[in-house]
């Protein structure tokens, strides 16, 4: 059964960027000399997986991997006012050091959401942060998050609960945007918090099986059944292939996305 949130809707624009779009060792590879990994195309360089969020009055990042600091200044981004975490792996926490200039410029904690399983990996990763009584170290604000909805600014965001391999993972949707990373499957109240969405964003790894992540076939096949207006793949390994080859077999409203991409959504979202 639908969930009673279903009834009540709202009409919000979402203006998005990615930050990245690579898997956990981003392309190219240290080492690799395979041809995706020796491209000259750009759309074939790809950061690990991260995503700015716009919703107006506040401007959210959805994980702060390895490569965060080096994303923010491609994108000249001057300010963020939350960080929302999928889950604790390296490739979507690593980069958490680099809010200092953020807390400098605003003067304040920055805001952090995550599940009691990713505060405790945080607390391991960055003990300094929580325990050290030392000058410029980061400054976060932990906000404990569930399956519920929960506010950043006037915007709600959905979680939306999917298994990385054993691993339970959050997705977001937050308006019209849904976006789910390192994920192998959907859970029903997943789905039914995807429905109606306008931007869909998804993981694709490559085209071979695998373990915790959805194949191209697989992700295609969910985007089918979901049916979002546009739909993007993300969290994209050096196996799947050239960002031009891959692209010109994919149906209408399907793309990969690549680093920097930017977009907006249309139409309504949940409240």
């Amino acid at each position: 059964m639908y969930e009673m949130y279903r009834a009540y809707l709202c009409v919000m624009q979402v203006e998005f960027t990615f930050l990245g779009t690579g898997t956990s060792q981003g392309v190219p590879i240290i080492g690799c000399d395979c041809p995706v990994c020796r491209s000259s195309d750009p759309r074939d360089q790809r950061l690990r997986s991260s995503l700015l969020v716009h919703t107006g009055d506040a401007t959210v990042v959805i994980d702060t991997g390895p490569d965060f600091r080096q994303q923010c200044l491609r994108e000249s981004v001057k300010s963020i006012d939350a960080v929302v975490f999928t889950h604790e792996h390296k490739d979507h926490v690593a980069g958490l050091d680099d809010i200092r200039p953020f807390n400098f410029r605003s003067k304040k904690d920055m805001p952090v959401f995550a599940t009691e399983r990713v505060e405790q990996a945080l607390h391991r990763e960055f003990q300094y942060i929580f325990e050290a009584n030392y000058p410029g170290v980061p400054k976060v604000a932990l906000n404990r998050i569930d399956e519920a909805p929960f506010t950043i600014g006037e915007a709600t965001w959905w979680p939306l609960p999917v298994l990385h391999h054993r691993l339970p993972v959050l997705g977001f949707r937050v308006g019209g945007l849904g976006y789910i990373t390192d994920a192998n499957s959907f859970s029903d109240q997943a789905l039914e918090r995807l429905e109606g969405v306008d931007v869909l964003v998804l993981n694709a790894l490559r085209r071979e099986s695998h373990l915790s992540h959805f194949t191209l076939e697989e992700a295609l096949e969910w985007a089918k059944r979901i049916g979002a207006r546009q739909t993007y793949f993300t969290h994209i390994s050096h196996q799947l292939g050239f960002h031009e080859e891959v692209s010109a077999e994919l149906p209408p409203g399907v793309s990969l996305a690549f680093d920097g991409l930017s977009g907006m959504t249309e139409g309504r979202g949940l409240d």
